[in-house]
């Protein structure tokens, strides 16, 4: 043994380097998969409401209802772009909507449940990033 580390046997030093270097690793391939998820939440898309239900209006909570109930909304011409979605999230409004059609619309996004179109996009929105 050295004197830098005198108590410290040779393969705990080994095991300690080793784990430095994966840590290092993860750091470095993880950082690109924050990239593309930036990238792929920018271009994904929330139909509003879902092919399931296409033809439905939606009421001001959000459920979805039979098309000309009174109070609800026709569904948009497109789907949402996820920034767009973040954006009216964040206090917002949805592109090409009143105010109180975006309220209803996004109240919809937020019901959304895995299996459901647009789920994976709006998952990816509540997701921290670093």
């Amino acid at each position: 043994m050295n004197d830098d580390t005198p108590d410290v046997p040779a393969p705990a030093r080994r095991r300690a380097l080793m784990l430095g270097a994966a840590s290092a690793a993860a750091v470095v391939s993880i950082r690109p998969a924050l990239a593309a998820t930036t990238a792929s939440i920018a271009t994904c898309e929330i139909p509003v409401p879902d092919a399931g239900r296409a033809g439905s209006y939606i009421a001001a909570d959000g459920s979805t209802v039979p098309s000309g109930t009174a109070g609800a909304f026709a569904p948009p011409g497109r789907p949402f772009k996820g920034e767009d979605v973040r954006t009216a999230l964040a206090g917002g409004q949805l592109p090409g909507t009143t105010a109180t059609q975006s309220r209803a619309y996004t109240n919809y996004i937020r019901r959304l449940q895995s299996g459901t179109s647009g789920f994976t996009c709006f998952a990816s929105l509540q997701m921290p990033r670093g």
